[in-house]
């Protein structure tokens, strides 16, 4: 259901189109904003969220599984107002599992967790290492909740093309990532849960 005009922006989502990049998020960034504001979060999580659905916008268009039933812009929300709801969810959720386990189910549970993380998270180290050191110190300082403006600072880029960098750099991580085959193996277990 999509028009040329939404065939266009989404191709220069794909292709990096920075004129196409600025339009959109100018034109849907306030939308997005308030809802997130509005729903317990604060301006990082904005920023965040926005770029993590650009990245599965992008991320569907370049296995061409993007099929809109309804406009772009509708459809964006939506996934923008998934992942805020994941994220709160998440977030409670831990609060409120930690109360009402028993330890020996926590027990059990937190080693199998355990396992699944340090796979985890060697998984990320590996590809992590392979970044170009700007994209390593950009996502450590994002990872230590530093914010754009601070990290901007730091590599010596303007705001602006530090969010695009960031981006960049997230998606080629992710792109190495699900490309590994332990990548893989690690999915198959998570779905049956």
């Amino acid at each position: 259901m999509s028009t040329t005009e939404e065939r266009q922006i989404l191709e220069g989502i794909l292709n990096g189109d920075e004129k196409i990049l600025k339009a959109f998020y100018r034109d849907n960034m306030p939308y997005i904003k308030k809802y997130i504001l509005k729903n317990a979060g604060n301006h990082e999580d904005v920023e965040d969220v926005f770029q993590d659905a650009m990245v599965f916008i992008y991320q569907k268009m370049k296995t061409d599984s993007i099929h809109l039933e309804s406009s772009l812009r509708t459809y964006f929300y939506g996934v923008c107002k998934n992942i805020w709801r994941n994220r709160l969810r998440r977030n409670k959720k831990m609060v409120i599992t930690d109360d009402l386990i028993d330890e020996k189910e926590h027990t059990e549970n937190s080693i199998v967790d355990e396992i699944i993380n340090k796979e985890q998270e060697y998984l990320y180290r590996k590809h992590f290492s392979k970044l170009g050191t700007t994209c390593q110190q950009l996502l450590t300082l994002l990872f230590k909740g530093k914010s754009m403006r601070e990290i901007s600072k730091v590599i010596g880029y303007s705001e602006g093309y530090t969010r695009k960098k960031k981006f960049g750099c997230k998606q080629h991580l992710i792109e190495m990532i699900e490309q590994d085959p332990a990548y893989q193996e690690l999915k198959l277990p998570a779905k049956k849960n």
